[in-house]
């Protein structure tokens, strides 16, 4: 059995084999091109796809309302995720009439010079995206965030609770979760290319409002009153 995280590492467990089970959780499970679809996969290949394109739109109109005058959002993104591109995406920063430039960083070492060049181009506000790079440091993201007087939004309440301004997803714990029942199909005699992929239903938008604080930033009582958690 092999458990992978991030489309990087589910492709390259790929290449490594076609008969030992895999269970991948990603972003985009289907989109990525990692299974044939979430009802039968096909190969070797199952796993959790924790939705991150199809709730953009959603974290971009959250963070608007935290800054209504935005006209623009930077995109933080590690490039191993297919997500920054979506349509969804794009078509969101068109309702919205906000530009949404994608910044890409590739470890660590990127990540200052990344926050630096966002708040020298006149952002208004980051969307952080989903990665192993990026979920693994968002202490350092946050951080960041901060520093340069960014309103930034996750996706994993992990995110909002490591100094983030808000998150709006899934708990990654509930990933794992239904990764580990899927292992355990597997062990019980199933195989990946007939059992369906899985999908979150729980999404919950958190707010830091210390982070708030920091940042000067007074949040609507409209949207404290829709938060499942307020982080004080």
């Amino acid at each position: 059995m092999i458990f992978a995280s991030g489309d990087a590492a589910t492709r390259a467990a790929q290449q490594a084999t076609r008969t030992i089970p895999i269970i991948a959780v990603v972003d985009d499970i289907v989109g990525a091109g990692l299974i044939d679809s979430l009802a039968r996969p096909g190969g070797n290949t199952t796993g959790v796809s924790i939705l991150a394109a199809e709730l953009d739109p959603k974290r971009l109109e959250i963070l608007k309302q935290i800054v209504p005058s935005a006209r623009r959002f930077a995109i933080l993104n590690d490039p191993t995720s297919a997500s920054a591109h979506s349509e969804l995406l794009a078509e969101a920063g068109r309702v919205l009439n906000v530009e949404l430039p994608i910044v890409d960083v590739h470890s660590p070492a990127d990540f200052a010079g990344a926050f630096a060049s966002i708040g020298a181009d006149g952002t208004d506000g980051v969307v952080l995206h989903s990665s192993p790079l990026l979920s693994g440091f968002r202490g350092d993201l946050c951080g960041l965030s901060i520093t340069h007087k960014l309103p930034a939004i996750g996706q994993s309440r992990e995110m909002a609770e490591a100094g983030c301004l808000m998150s709006y997803g899934i708990k990654l714990t509930d990933a794992y979760v239904m990764a580990a029942r899927l292992t355990d199909k597997m062990l019980r005699g199933a195989t990946p290319a007939e059992t369906p992929a899985e999908q979150p239903t729980n999404f919950e938008l958190v707010i830091n409002l210390k982070t708030a604080t920091a940042l000067g930033l007074t949040i609507p009582q409209s949207l404290l009153d829709r938060a499942d958690e307020v982080i004080r």
